[in-house]
């Protein structure tokens, strides 16, 4: 695999899972890694003394959060290099939510006038969107104007199988999230190619992370559904977006990549 020598590499959500695992194979390849994570804790500083990396930490269910975090990423990146103006080549928006949106669910319509106004509906809609469209939207808006300056840079974006296929009845606004990033992902590609700016996406199945069922029965089900006979390893995921940053195969800009174990082929 070629080099991300001499590279900065932004990875959200890198205290765990794939990010983690993502943060670990561009340092081994060489780039510096600003990683990110919602807030401090015991993962976020293992992670960041094994690898010898920075942590930036934001909610990006807070409005703004996507841009202020990129802004901040520049300045790490400056600091990092010893330069005055921090340059970031690459970005890899893997951080996420996972919220339950039962259809049967309690609604803010459903709660008494001096009841309650927090809903499992509504709420869930409304972070899930936050977490895993509007931040990574604004990440990837911040990122094109600071590659434009040098008319280059990679953005890769972890989706998920279900932004084509469906999640279950419960996980309608997770679904459509990630349908948002794979759509937000080929119409950036379509237009900035042109300019040098890669975007990519990887859409996988389930992956050995806190987000796969450990209910033993529901593991089961999930597992009979992939023909490789296994849910995929967060060092997959982290080996192939490595090989998009690289810049091996410009030619594959705007693709998405399914990393399923063929539980879902278009």
């Amino acid at each position: 695999m070629n080099s991300l020598a001499n590279k900065t590499i932004l990875v959200t959500g890198a205290s765990r899972g794939i990010g983690a695992a993502i943060a670990a194979k561009c340092v081994e390849l060489g780039a510096n890694v600003i990683a990110h994570s919602t807030a401090s804790s015991e993962a976020a500083s293992a992670v960041a003394s094994k690898l010898g990396i920075d942590f930036l930490f934001e909610d990006l269910s807070q409005p703004g959060a996507g841009e202020r975090l990129f802004a901040n990423a520049i300045k790490k990146a400056g600091q990092l290099t010893g330069s005055e103006a921090g340059r970031i080549d690459g970005v890899v928006n893997n951080a996420g939510v996972y919220l339950a949106s039962p259809l049967m669910g309690s609604s803010i319509a459903d709660s008494k006038i001096d009841g309650d106004q927090e809903s499992s509906w509504e709420v869930n809609w409304a972070k899930t969107m936050a977490v895993n469209v509007q931040a990574p939207a604004d990440i990837c808006r911040a990122a094109i104007s600071h590659f434009r300056e040098s008319k280059s840079g990679t953005v890769v974006n972890i989706a998920s199988r279900a932004g084509h296929r469906g999640d279950g009845g419960d996980h309608a606004a997770y679904a459509a999230s990630k349908g948002a990033v794979l759509a937000m992902t080929k119409t950036w590609a379509r237009a900035l190619a042109g300019e040098g700016l890669h975007f990519y996406a990887i859409a996988p199945g389930w992956v050995e992370t806190r987000m796969a069922p450990e209910d033993i029965a529901k593991r089961a089900a999930a597992v009979a559904d992939i023909p490789i006979g296994r849910v995929a390893q967060p060092q997959e995921v982290a080996e192939l977006t490595a090989f998009l940053l690289t810049g091996a195969c410009p030619s594959a800009v705007g693709a998405t990549f399914d990393v399923n174990g063929a539980s879902y082929v278009r």
